[in-house]
């Protein structure tokens, strides 16, 4: 992993790409060059075969120019540093600091490439990127950019189990004010890759991530508890105070069902011995009565009807 800082100060963390996949990258990039050059070559020859050598000769040294030197620039350019090669492998060219390329990138990489690449069939790009500590070849230092991976396969962590029931309140009282956020980091990595470590390993980092929390907490730690127990309740802890200061009393709590109103729940201000309130009940609203169908005998002949 490679450590790139931009202009705002701002670290990236970007996976330059091996030569295996540059490689390969370029032959593709070069097919393509070489499929279209003859492609428009053909077609010059014949739409110019009644001009002379001289004229055809500088047709021909401006396609080999334009063709498989100029297209992969503009390409380049327009789609900010990736090209066939790089698209189907997912590799992209980005400067130093991370930015996009620009068209005087793609220029110096394309005319050093005609020297590194094409004249020397790629020996010295070879080299070059071999011996370079991030793979890049002589256009990539001169021009200032660097070829990276874009497809960076993502580990699956999973989630921090929460802890037992009985341990749910049980450090409600610890001041988690004074734990740094680089440790709850820590912890929280530790916990969702447990698994996967030696258990002597896991076994030492916990005991010793356990005594960093409990230091930073003020309180003993626990001996009745293992450390990775006593890890997963803090941060149980923590979670279920963030929630509450985010959502409010009745927000959501890890490891249990959320839920706007619950039944029983006394509201706030009332005394300890109040009875609690039960769950309101919507009033049922009554059915609407089918209309009466008036009998022949019932309506006057005068067509008026009294009131009723």
């Amino acid at each position: 992993m490679s450590e790139l800082v931009t202009g705002e100060a701002v670290a990236l963390e970007l996976l330059p790409a091996k030569f295996p996949s540059r490689a390969l990258s370029v032959l593709l990039d070069l097919a393509a060059a070489l499929v279209a050059y003859v492609a428009v070559a053909m077609v010059l020859v014949a739409t110019t075969s009644s001009l002379d050598s001289a004229a055809q000769a500088a047709l021909g040294i401006a396609t080999f120019l334009l063709v498989p030197v100029g297209v992969p620039i503009a390409v380049e350019t327009l789609s900010h540093g990736r090209s066939l090669g790089k698209m189907a492998l997912g590799l992209r060219v980005v400067r130093d600091d991370g930015g996009p390329i620009r068209f005087r990138h793609a220029l110096v990489r394309g005319a050093i490439g005609v020297v590194e690449i094409l004249m020397t069939f790629g020996t010295v790009a070879s080299i070059a990127s071999l011996v370079s500590a991030r793979g890049r070849r002589l256009g990539d230092v001169f021009a200032g950019t660097l070829v990276v991976r874009e497809r960076i396969p993502v580990a699956w962590t999973g989630l921090v189990a929460p802890p037992p029931p009985h341990l749910a309140q049980r450090f409600a009282g610890l001041d988690l004010s004074a734990v740094p956020d680089g440790l709850w980091l820590a912890v929280r990595q530790y916990l969702t890759r447990r698994g996967q470590l030696d258990p002597g390993v896991s076994s030492g980092m916990a005991q010793r991530l356990a005594g960093d929390l409990a230091a930073h907490t003020g309180a003993l730690l626990p001996t009745d508890l293992p450390p990775a127990v006593f890890l997963a309740a803090v941060v149980h802890e923590r979670q279920s105070r963030e929630s509450r200061q985010a959502f409010g009393a009745g927000g959501f709590v890890p490891g249990e069902a959320p839920s706007a109103v619950r039944a029983g729940a006394r509201p706030s201000g009332e005394p300890e011995g109040a009875p609690a309130v039960p769950p309101a009940v919507p009033p049922a609203v009554p059915s609407a009565a089918p209309p009466r169908r008036e009998q022949p005998g019932e309506r006057p002949a005068t067509g008026f009807a009294p009131p009723a």
